[in-house]
């Protein structure tokens, strides 16, 4: 089954759509949603229901429990057996995450719009305003259907394989940190920003293609690859590329946020991939 979907696809597949909308610097984008969303489209609050907040050292996006998700998603009018379609306007960095968390707890059929709101806007098609009231759904869901790495793991992640940094570059090499405490990346990570997942159009670019790129950067498609990224958001867009090229990508959900947080952790800065010993 495809991870993406096409406008066109979507326009004659029944499904549950969720618009999922964030920014770092705006994230409340109920405003944009209302203003005109895909016909039928609930608005998801990524920082409220795709991740939970407790203290700095768990990050700043903390997968939620399993029980609030599963809350958000019924009230969402996601069933069992529904297919569910995410998409964002901003290249999907938003929505992957949805699609991400929504898999990782057993949702078996959940797509991204490829080419988000634009693609479907550029299909001629007509968007709807207001909010949305769905039935609620009676999905039941458990954690556990994607690979994971926890924080004790990234190092391992590493050395026994490939780590992917999906930050902007200048981030990774610890050039500017404009969030977290401490500026650089995980020793041993490969920078493959996620913008790099994307042709000028904002759809995927086609598996061949992204597993030429992340071959080319440095992964070993003979070994395990995960990603992580500022806070586990973002980084979920490199697992849909990575899944795409045929990979099995596994997350660090505490990403970036998380490690910087706490003091005894290694830091690397500039094009450094070297894992401590």
């Amino acid at each position: 089954m495809s991870i993406l979907i096409t406008a066109d696809e979507l326009a004659a597949t029944p499904a549950v759509l969720l618009d999922v909308r964030w920014r770092l610097d705006r994230p409340d984008g109920s405003g944009e949603f209302r203003a005109g969303h895909v016909p039928g489209a609930v608005y998801v609050d990524l920082d409220h229901q795709l991740a939970s907040h407790g203290e700095p050292a768990d990050g700043r996006h903390p997968l939620p429990t399993v029980e609030a998700l599963q809350a958000a998603a019924r009230s969402w009018g996601i069933d069992d057996d529904s297919t569910v379609v995410v998409y964002d306007d901003q290249g999907n960095l938003a929505a992957a995450r949805a699609w991400w968390l929504l898999t990782y707890a057993g949702v078996s059929d959940v797509r991204v719009l490829d080419g988000g709101l634009q693609a479907w806007t550029a299909s001629d098609r007509p968007l709807e305003t207001g909010d949305a009231a769905p039935a609620p759904g009676s999905v039941t869901l458990a954690y556990g259907h994607l690979p994971v790495v926890d924080i004790d793991d990234v190092l391992d992640a590493a050395a026994t394989g490939s780590l992917l940094d999906a930050r902007a570059p200048e981030r990774y090499r610890g050039e500017t940190e404009p969030i977290d405490p401490v500026a650089g990346h995980i020793p041993g990570a490969i920078n493959t920003p996620t913008g790099q997942n994307l042709a000028d159009d904002g759809r995927f670019l086609d598996p061949a293609t992204l597993r030429g790129r992340f071959i080319a950067a440095g992964v070993d498609p003979d070994r395990p690859v995960a990603t992580y990224c500022g806070s586990g958001v973002t980084a979920a867009h490199n697992i849909v590329a990575l899944t795409l090229a045929g990979f099995e990508p596994a997350l660090y959900p505490g990403s970036w946020s998380q490690w910087s947080n706490q003091p005894d952790r290694p830091v690397a800065t500039g094009t450094s991939q070297g894992v401590p010993a």
